[in-house]
């Protein structure tokens, strides 16, 4: 067992140091696939984080008061408000916190509203869900109340987002397919070349009586090899572009978007293991591939 093991990686060696040329372009070009399929994974993990913190942002609900609403009634409302599924929160605000927010949100602008002879803004109810998604049949039963005089919620916004994030997620998957389909022809070609060099050798060895797998494992652990050496450099490109995007862009962009990036520590880790699986089996199925016309499996 120990000497076909020995037997099999020997040759595997000599097999990628005959055809140097071809396993560099090949090494090469499984890099660039999973380079940029590295690169691609970042940006929809990143995406994805920072869209499911604006989606935070847009669970709640906002049930407009109309002015000759009573505070019992209020009250009476926000108990109500409190005992539907899906609410985390109850929140009253008044026509001059409403104002106040205006304000700031106005910026250096915010002194013109201090002008205003009657706060046109109304009161209102806050209510959080736990769900963005569960906004609208909760807004719905909101707009039956009495004594409201408008419901706002952000439908639109929650409905692009959600979109955005499956289109996004859809995509990713189809680039991952694609990319690893091409990977697993180029191994294939890689070691189809070295497969008709030593075609007469391959046919002298059934002609004696070795099984498939054994005349198969060199060329399988030579597409492995490929794959791994591919996965190592293209996990530590990735982890060096990442950490300078990251240092390029600051806390700023960060601090605008609501969202922090990925920590490169976490994302390189994570990228190691799935470069690496993923590298394996890159190599064995292009070995397999490869190997399936000469020895009729």
């Amino acid at each position: 067992m120990i000497n076909r093991f020995g037997y099999t990686l020997k040759q595997s060696f000599r097999q990628i140091n005959r055809n140097r040329a071809m396993a560099l372009a090949s090494t090469f070009a499984i890099t660039a696939m999973m380079l940029i399929l590295g690169l691609f994974f970042l940006l929809i993990i990143n995406v994805n984080m920072t869209a499911e913190s604006v989606k935070a942002d847009y669970n709640t609900i906002e049930i407009w008061l109309q002015d000759k609403t009573a505070e019992p009634q209020i009250q009476t409302m926000m108990g109500t408000i409190k005992g539907w599924k899906d609410v985390t929160s109850v929140k009253f605000r008044s026509k001059e916190e409403a104002l106040n927010i205006l304000k700031q949100r106005w910026g250096d602008s915010g002194y013109l509203l201090d002008g205003l002879k009657k706060n046109p803004l109304p009161s209102s109810i806050i209510i959080t869900v736990d769900n963005i998604e569960k906004s609208g049949p909760v807004a719905t039963k909101a707009q039956n109340l009495k004594g409201i005089e408008g419901v706002k919620y952000y439908k639109d916004t929650v409905d692009k987002l959600i979109r955005i994030t499956n289109g996004m997620q859809l995509a990713a998957i189809i680039i991952m397919i694609f990319l690893i389909v091409v990977s697993i022809v180029v191994v294939a070609n890689t070691i189809k070349l070295t497969v008709f060099a030593r075609s007469e050798e391959i046919t002298i060895m059934k002609y004696v009586g070795a099984t498939n797998w054994f005349i198969r494992g060199p060329f399988l652990v030579e597409g492995i090899m490929l794959g791994i050496i591919s996965s190592l450099i293209s996990v530590g490109l990735i982890g060096l572009i990442y950490s300078r995007i990251q240092a390029a862009i600051g806390t700023e962009l960060v601090t605008i978007l609501s969202a922090p990036l990925v920590p490169t520590s976490f994302m390189v880790w994570n990228l190691f293991w799935i470069f690496l699986a993923l590298g394996i089996s890159i190599g064995s199925w292009g070995s397999i591939v490869s190997m399936r016309k000469f020895l009729d499996t």
